[in-house]
């Protein structure tokens, strides 16, 4: 398993902080619009829990990137709220660059406000060509979707104050 990480201090309480980034409207919306990263593709966004935030909270992405399906659900598996969430990916999941990934949030006070420390652990697919494009892109990737995360989750509250 391997693990990437992305560290960013912002100038707001920890707990609208955590608020913004436990938001998919603001941090989950670089997967549903085309991009580069994602060859020009977008996912889908489905909530298969009646909760959107919380304990439990399952959605399920879907699409196609490359010509090749993508079908995974993940559900919140650890949700303190205003300091700490994991979530990752449950049962057979259609991935490309990752088989199975998992990420953790911790938000921390500061004299300035708030420290936010995101990260994705990712296990690497099997079969030759998606190992390739793992190696090739999943760190890449890696850090272009926590960068994304972190800078809407501060547009987002420079929004709001």
């Amino acid at each position: 398993m391997k693990t990437v990480k992305k560290i960013k201090n912002f100038s707001s309480a920890p707990e609208l902080v955590f608020q913004k980034i436990d938001d998919l409207g603001v941090t989950g919306m670089h997967m549903t619009e085309s991009s580069m990263m994602m060859m020009g593709s977008k996912l889908n966004l489905q909530y298969l829990s009646e909760n959107e935030k919380g304990l439990g909270t399952k959605y399920r992405w879907t699409g196609k990137i490359m010509g090749m399906e993508m079908d995974f659900t993940v559900e919140v598996t650890r949700w303190i709220p205003g300091k700490e969430k994991t979530w990752e990916t449950v049962g057979l999941a259609k991935l490309i660059i990752f088989s199975w990934y998992r990420m953790h949030l911790d938000v921390s006070e500061t004299e300035e406000g708030a420290l936010a420390t995101l990260s994705i652990s990712y296990e690497r697919p099997k079969g030759i060509l998606y190992q390739f494009l793992s190696f090739l892109l999943a760190d890449f990737y890696c850090i272009w979707c926590l960068n994304n995360m972190l800078n809407d989750t501060e547009k987002a509250l420079k929004k709001t104050n």
